[in-house]
């Protein structure tokens, strides 16, 4: 048997050996795999371990750096300089930051040229709109350059990068700075637009010494907004941020004109622009002076600065243009009328109220002028300005009209004993003359018969915020300037004649709501009728008649010069003076003011709108065709009566009641009667100023009632006395 075994593995001994050494290389006899097979794949799978605990290692250090840059400084970014702009959105002023950078807030599309956008994308950022932050087509070229030419052509930085970069300056660069912009990048890609980013880049981008931003730069530099750029300035203002303190124009104008120019040769290289076209540009100077920021409406601007408060822009309702021509106006007339002597000067818009312009003071920074004193809001006395309100309210109550005739002759009120200003009586005069002329004694009889209390209270009812003496109470002295007012509350109420008796609000900000109410100063004819009369006061020497209602007014000691002046479009008003009170001999109001009204007037370079035809009703016809009792006016006192005749008085309707005027009915059954006991025939009944016929012998008269609400019903008799009271129609 133990001879035998040897033949049993095989007959064949080269088979035999094969078929060992495939064993050998595949498994044991007993199917186990070899010991030095296992080692090699162990290894493997150690080291592929080891690599990913590296990568997550590393992702989990980048996510946590990157974590730990915190959010976007996007709010200290949008810090800006505060500006204050006109109702086009023309800027008006603007006041620099804490730490006195100007940095002016950007909108791409409204404040900048198209011609710099194009240069900025070609020398910049070619594919801006297209990458989400980093472009590595971008830094693939600018590494190509380096290696091909030896210096930097172009950069690889996108402008979101570099945006990164303003946002969070670094003075050293390096690996780990680029980085970081890239990672800033790309969160600036998925946060904001790209309008967005464009704005933000244009309003941090730096160009020398304090100036931040396009709009700063391009103020600064080439004294206008970059909204119209020529080539070589839209050329000039890519270039300067490149290296923005070695290329300012008021220290180193020849770097930056060298700076300019290789900017438009790229741009002939890249096909963005002809070479004739860079040739032109190149000609053209670059600027060496620093240009100051516009300071227009100084006294406006500052006034909204301390209304508005964390507003980047504030919208005033002035006009940049009317405001341009009216301070140089201002100015130039102050110089003129002597040392010390301020202007102020404010145009109202009629119809919406909105304050036009504002000359607060002739010279902003003439301290000797007090040129930071806004005399358009100062407290002054309004000499004979207030006397067409005396006339509208006695034109209301229908005792007088325009054409009635009226006493200038000496008159005694106790002890006060007005006169005129040149010491003069003119007799008998229309009463239309004598608020032409500004006489005084008409005036003051005529508020007698008014009533100071009532001429004060209508005034601040629309809107004139009237300053007397402490625990003093209105006078007949208020219609000569016995009372404190501001040039801006003159003109809302002047602004009422022209809008037929009711004043607006004056607004000079722009908010989002406008609540404002209009304010009842008069009737609508007596409005008319008093802008029908300043439509002929005499205008100063060389200026046309009939073109611009106004009044002038001069106050007690030669301190104050006024002229107001409205036709249908807008109200002007004007006072000159000195800020500290002191008197002026020569002063008057028709000689400095009146010639500066009709200059502003002329300069707002559009033409004199026409004033609102008469209303319905009302009465137009000259001192001969008048009702009895118009035709000539007699104060209370002096009233002529043959005997004992009972005095006037109007029995019905009774005064402060409510009518009730069914109107569905005949025009028979609609009307009211007026009933009235005592008085001199003829009568005449006057409805809200307007004459309805005269009363019978009866004494009473049917008339059409107006419309519902309050009427004032006036009657009066042969000897000029009246009687009036006040309904409420419903």
């Amino acid at each position: 048997m133990s001879g035998a075994a040897p033949h049993s593995q095989s007959s064949c001994p080269g088979l035999s050996r094969a078929s060992t050494d495939l064993g050998a290389a595949g498994k044991n006899v007993d199917g186990r795999d070899k010991p030095g097979h296992d080692g090699v794949r162990g290894r493997g799978l150690r080291a592929l371990s080891a690599l990913a605990f590296t990568l997550i290692l590393a992702i989990v250090g980048f996510v946590g750096w990157v974590y730990s840059l915190g959010p976007l400084p996007l709010d200290e970014a949008r810090q800006v300089s505060t500006t204050i702009v006109d109702r086009n959105g023309k800027l008006l002023r603007a006041y620099a930051m804490a730490d006195g950078r100007w940095r002016l807030p950007v909108e791409t599309k409204a404040n900048v040229d198209p011609t710099y956008l194009k240069l900025l994308f070609a020398y910049e950022d070619q594919r801006f709109y297209a990458h989400n932050g980093l472009d590595p087509l971008a830094l693939a070229r600018a590494a190509l350059q380096l290696g091909t030419r030896g210096h930097i052509v172009s950069g690889g930085s996108t402008i979101t990068m570099q945006l990164a970069r303003l946002m969070e300056p670094r003075r050293q660069r390096s690996l780990h700075a680029k980085l970081r912009q890239i990672v800033r990048a790309i969160e600036l890609e998925r946060t904001l637009s790209k309008e967005q980013i464009l704005d933000l880049y244009l309003a941090l981008a730096p160009y020398g010494g304090n100036l931040e931003g396009i709009r700063a730069a391009s103020i600064a530099y080439l004294g206008k907004e970059p909204k119209r750029l020529s080539l070589a300035e839209a050329a000039l203002l890519v270039a300067l941020p490149q290296s923005p303190e070695t290329r300012r124009l008021d220290r180193h104008p020849d770097a930056a004109r060298k700076a300019r120019d290789r900017v438009l040769d790229r741009m002939v290289e890249e096909h963005v622009v002809s070479a004739d076209d860079a040739r032109q540009a190149k000609a053209v100077p670059v600027p060496k002076l620093r240009k100051p920021m516009p300071i227009l409406a100084p006294h406006a601007s500052d006034a909204a600065l301390s209304t508005v408060k964390d507003a980047p822009v504030i919208k005033l309702t002035l006009d940049a243009n009317l405001q341009k021509v009216l301070e140089p106006l201002a100015r130039d007339r102050a110089i003129a009328l002597g040392p010390n002597i301020s202007v102020g000067i404010i145009v109202v818009d009629n119809e919406s109220g909105d304050v036009l312009a504002r000359v607060g003071s002739a010279d902003y920074f003439d301290e000797s002028r007090a040129g930071q004193v806004d005399m358009t809001r100062a407290v002054r006395s309004p000499g004979s300005t207030l006397k067409p309100f005396i006339y509208g309210l006695a034109f209301e109550d229908g005792f007088v009209h325009p054409d009635s005739l009226i006493d200038d002759r000496p008159v005694r009120f106790g002890s006060y004993a007005p006169e005129n200003f040149d010491m003069t009586f003119q007799g008998t005069v229309p009463v239309r003359k004598a608020l032409q002329l500004s006489l005084n004694v008409p005036a003051i009889v005529l508020l007698d018969r008014v009533g100071s209390s009532r001429l004060a209270s209508r005034l601040r009812q629309a809107g004139g915020n009237l300053v007397l003496p402490k625990d003093e109470t209105p006078g007949l002295a208020m219609g000569l300037g016995g009372v404190g007012v501001t040039l801006q509350d003159l003109a809302q109420l002047y602004a009422g004649f022209a809008r037929l008796g009711t004043t607006k609000p004056l607004r000079e900000v722009v908010t989002e709501q406008d609540d404002r109410e209009p304010l009842r100063l008069l009737d609508q004819v007596a409005a008319w009728q008093v802008g029908n009369v300043l439509l002929g006061t005499p205008p100063p020497e060389n200026a046309a008649h009939n073109r611009i209602a106004f009044k002038t007014g001069t106050s007690y000691g030669y301190r104050d010069a006024w002229s107001v002046g409205f036709d249908g479009r807008m109200t002007i008003g004007v006072w000159v003076g000195r800020p500290d009170g002191a008197p002026v001999p020569g002063l008057i109001g028709r000689v400095a003011a009146a010639p500066i009204l009709f200059d502003a007037f002329a300069r707002t370079g559009k033409t004199l709108a026409p004033l609102p035809k008469a209303p319905r009703g009302t009465l137009v016809a000259g001192n001969a065709k008048l009702p009895l009792p118009l035709k000539r006016f007699r104060p209370v006192g002096e009233l002529v009566r043959t005997g004992s005749e009972q005095a006037l008085h109007i029995q019905f309707p009774l005064n402060g009641s409510r009518i009730d005027i069914d109107r569905s009915g005949s025009r028979e059954n609609a009307a009211m009667p007026v009933k009235v006991a005592g008085g001199v025939l003829p009568m005449t009944i006057m409805v809200n100023g307007t004459a309805l016929g005269e009363i019978d012998g009866r004494r009473q008269r049917l008339i059409d009632p107006p419309g519902p609400g309050f009427a004032r019903v006036t009657v009066i008799d042969a000897t000029g006395a009246a009687d009036t009271v006040v309904i409420r129609i419903q």
